[in-house]
């Protein structure tokens, strides 16, 4: 092949508890583009993040896509890279996981090989952790862990009730800033509720979507990262107390709602917030050749 078109999912992480443990794809994509040329290198991005991401070398997917293309000593002499985003950046959706997942995918397709541990290793290196890359390349529900400096990910099939709406705010975040707010040790009293709530969450949303209001309450992370987003809190805060399952997406400030049928209650202020109703991804990431 010469080219590939790549197709990634956005995702959510912690979903409650689960720190950096648990993740869920959500059919929001962007679409991507390689195509090997005979030298030099073009980008060309639409949508989500165009004014704001590097057109050289230093573009995410292509550093992604790099890494992926070395790993089997694949010389690509040029590229030629379009991107049509549909994931809000720096939002607590998975962008930067995706366009990674999307690199690495084209790598090893263009390489000939399937996307196996090794890629997903691959993926999780460029942010230390594989909850969201392991949503993206994977789909569905995931249980990532890591031992040593190799990352896992198990999936999980989601229950198919289970109907995600994004509450996505205009600001952005950088997840560097608010895990800097994290303390370095929590009471143990808290570790003891985290691990069941996490626990919990991995039935509700594989099993039994009823029990998901109690599943996705956290004292592991939330709390402390309160402050540098008032409004997403207080909107996480309303939802539970209207009776709906909500969390903080990854690292915010994006609000995860999972209502029953996907329907926020009437008269819950959503003001700065613009809702997406997105179902759960099931695929992961696919690859088709270019033309």
């Amino acid at each position: 092949m010469t080219g590939v078109r790549v197709t990634v999912p956005a995702s959510t992480a912690n979903l409650g508890s689960g720190f950096d443990a648990l993740g869920m794809a959500l059919g929001l994509h962007d679409e991507l583009e390689f195509e090997v040329t005979a030298g030099g290198l073009a980008i060309e991005v639409e949508g989500q993040g165009a004014d704001g991401v590097p057109d050289d070398e230093g573009h995410l997917v292509v550093r992604a896509f790099r890494a992926a293309c070395a790993r089997f000593a694949l010389d690509v002499p040029g590229l030629r890279l379009r991107c049509h985003n549909t994931i809000p950046h720096a939002r607590g959706l998975g962008s930067s996981s995706a366009a990674v997942v999307a690199g690495v995918a084209a790598g090893y397709a263009l390489a000939g090989h399937e996307l196996d541990t090794s890629a997903l290793q691959l993926a999780a290196e460029f942010e230390g952790h594989a909850d969201n890359a392991a949503a993206a390349m994977l789909g569905g529900v995931v249980i990532a862990w890591s031992e040593g400096d190799r990352f896992h990910a198990a999936r999980l099939d989601p229950h198919p009730d289970l109907a995600p709406v994004a509450l996505v705010p205009n600001h952005r975040s950088e997840t560097s800033t608010t895990r800097g707010l994290l303390p370095a040790a929590v009471p143990h009293g808290d570790a003891a509720f985290a691990a069941g709530r996490a626990a919990l969450a991995v039935h509700a949303l594989t099993t039994d979507p009823a029990l998901l209001h109690t599943a996705l309450d956290d004292r592991l992370h939330e709390t402390y990262r309160e402050a540098a987003w008032p409004a997403t809190f207080a909107l996480v805060k309303t939802l539970r107390e209207a009776g709906v399952p909500a969390a903080v997406s990854g690292a915010g400030p994006t609000v995860l709602a999972l209502p029953e049928d996907g329907k926020l209650p009437e008269g819950v202020d959503v003001s700065g917030f613009t809702p997406h109703h997105v179902p759960v991804d099931v695929t992961g990431v696919r690859v088709a050749p270019l033309g």
